[in-house]
């Protein structure tokens, strides 16, 4: 019988121990694994999140308008998903650990010309193809995750990587502030470039081939892999989650710290203090989602979180002038329970697609996550107006469009299947 070591280095521990192969304990490496993806995905969310607060400087240096840097933004998120969609043809073709090396040096490059870029234009391309490489590296880690982790695990898992998310909040950005604030804008995106090269050079030394996927391999041809993956109902249910958990929040976020400023009296310095105890908050939360879910039911939990997340929601997107503690207190709120429920959602899309499917399902759905989000800002951005005390106006209606878009997740979680579920019915 092949120990856990060596089912690990084939990329198929989850789908053997799932069988009762080898006993339900985790290999000895597989923390280490982890700990790479949750830096993969640490640098990945940095980077998109470090814009916000470099706005101004953006502004005033480039001397760009509102819509302008709002392009800036969104062209991440565009490229991102159009990228997404492409690579879905092929990359499960290739050994994931090789997949995502090359992914790590492209996005590498991509920082180095972010910091290095001379005008405005030059910085929209350079976000544009860290778009590409980044939204497609975020998919190889889910893939990877649902390679090497059994089912019953999975939520833990999820939880884990989904903590770079904290990390970005609490660690990354105040990094990059300071040393933003210590030289200029560029800092960020050098320190980031230095990160990759050390987490490809960990990528490279610590992941072992991930190849297991490769022996199921049957579809080639892009029209008959459109096919597998977009006309099979259960993939359909994944795809519209992902799409209204998009709506659901991401037609709020990037308008919190706007609506914090403008409506609610806060001033920018007190910005930092959103994220930062927001995101120290998530980083224990998400674990501990992610342990309850696969104890308790991922569907059950993703439920109770999704109702309980609508009420927060409703608190943001409606909050008058208050104190500065009793907004970070909203805000909090906010990112516990809206981060939380992806938690158990991710780990029930992972878990919905047929190992020689990940790669290309993933890469599907974080094209379609990506492409959401940038429609879901547009929405919200198109709903919302500005009165003449210059206050945001109609973020209570995005917030309630929000809150049905939450309910909607529900109903398709319920319809949501995991691979295993359907090898049995």
């Amino acid at each position: 019988m092949p120990n856990t070591e060596d089912i690990l280095q084939a990329g198929d521990s989850s789908e053997m121990m799932e069988c009762g192969a080898i006993p339900h304990q985790a290999p000895a490496n597989e923390w280490s694994i982890l700990a790479i993806l949750v830096g993969v995905h640490f640098i990945h969310i940095m980077d998109f999140m470090i814009m916000m607060p470099l706005g101004p400087q953006f502004m005033r240096l480039f001397e760009i308008t509102p819509p302008q840097f709002g392009f800036l933004v969104s062209i991440y998120t565009f490229s991102a998903g159009l990228c997404g969609f492409f690579a879905a043809f092929v990359i499960d073709r290739f050994d994931r650990k090789t997949v995502l090396i090359v992914l790590c040096g492209g996005f590498a490059i991509a920082t180095l010309l972010c910091a290095l870029a001379p005008s405005y234009p030059m910085l929209l391309a350079a976000r544009a193809l860290a778009g590409a490489f980044g939204g497609v590296m975020g998919a190889v880690v889910f893939s990877i995750v649902g390679d090497i982790i059994p089912e019953y695990r999975r939520g833990t898992a999820t939880g884990t990587v989904m903590s770079a998310f904290s990390l970005a909040a609490v660690v990354g950005l105040p990094i990059g502030l300071f040393l933003a604030n210590l030289s200029d804008w560029r800092a960020p995106f050098f320190f980031l470039t230095a990160l990759g090269v050390l987490i490809l050079a960990a990528a490279w030394w610590a992941l072992p081939p991930l190849r297991a996927h490769l022996e199921h391999q049957r579809e080639s041809n892009p029209l008959r892999q459109l096919r597998t993956i977009f006309f099979n109902r259960n993939h359909l249910n994944a795809f519209a989650l992902i799409i209204m958990l998009m709506f659901a929040g991401f037609s709020v976020i990037p308008f919190i710290s706007l609506y914090m400023v403008a409506n609610v009296g806060l001033a920018e310095t007190d910005l930092p203090y959103l994220y930062f105890f927001g995101g120290l908050a998530t980083f224990f939360t998400a674990r501990w989602i992610g342990r309850y879910a696969d104890h308790h039911g991922k569907r059950k939990v993703f439920g109770i979180l999704a109702v309980i997340s609508i009420a927060p929601i409703l608190l943001v997107t409606h909050l008058a002038k208050v104190p500065v503690i009793l907004a970070i207190g909203a805000t909090t709120l906010f990112m516990i329970f809206v981060s939380g429920r992806f938690v158990p959602a991710m780990a029930l899309i992972i878990s919905s697609v047929e190992p020689r499917l990940r790669g290309s399902f993933m890469s599907f759905n974080s094209s379609v996550q990506q492409i959401a989000a940038g429609f879901a800002s547009l929405m919200a951005g198109s709903i919302m107006g500005k009165s003449a005390a210059g206050e945001l106006t109609r973020f209570g209606t995005v917030g309630i469009i929000a809150a049905v878009s939450t309910l909607v997740c529900i109903f398709l979680t319920a319809r949501l299947r995991s691979a295993e579920e359907r090898s049995v019915e």
